[in-house]
């Protein structure tokens, strides 16, 4: 009866890096809940990563509809204190309100819905880090501003789709309408 409220953690390569970045950044394999297209009917997503290098995470601006959680930490287990990076986080619209926040010890970070946040640049990392980005939404998506005006985008990872294995998952979100009480 309860068998869809637990997921397994599957191994995760996710390459996706900006043209000329080195792709070494992270620790590979790395693991992902990707929502309510694994556990139906759930409303958070997160990433399990462990940065080795720096890296220019996200450059572009964005926000959510629901809150999301950043969580850094020394990446050398069992001390998560062991922390030795520097890390920029801008909270805030650039041009109107933002503030850059310069991240030197383990901390967490909460974005409201709705605030916009990021560039998130790893500037230093002399030893690993341990980042999760937790979204309390059932898909990872941000709002992003285009010239045409705001734009909502969805990004569920490499996973195949949960419908059809030989097909990759594009967040067309037919898998969140399901219930984890029904087949």
């Amino acid at each position: 009866m309860y068998e869809k409220l637990v997921f397994t953690l599957p191994e995760e390569y996710n390459e996706i890096v900006a043209e000329g970045d080195d792709p070494g950044y992270v620790i590979k394999p790395q693991a992902y809940f990707r929502g309510a297209s694994q556990i139906p009917g759930s409303n958070f997503n997160v990433g399990f990563q462990i940065f080795v290098k720096p890296f220019f995470l996200d450059r572009v601006p964005h926000r959510h509809p629901a809150d999301e959680y950043l969580i850094f930490l020394g990446g050398t287990f069992p001390n998560v204190f062991d922390f030795d990076a520097e890390i920029e986080l801008t909270i805030g619209k650039i041009g109107e309100d933002a503030e850059v926040f310069t991240i030197t010890k383990p901390t967490i970070v909460r974005i409201p819905a709705n605030v916009y946040h990021c560039p998130l640049n790893f500037k230093k990392v002399n030893k690993p880090v341990f980042f999760q980005a937790a979204c309390m939404m059932p898909m990872f998506g941000g709002i992003y501003d285009t010239p045409e005006g705001p734009k909502e985008m969805y990004y569920n990872g490499p996973v195949p789709c949960k419908y059809d294995e030989k097909k990759k998952c594009d967040s067309c979100g037919k898998c969140l309408t399901e219930d984890w009480r029904t087949d």
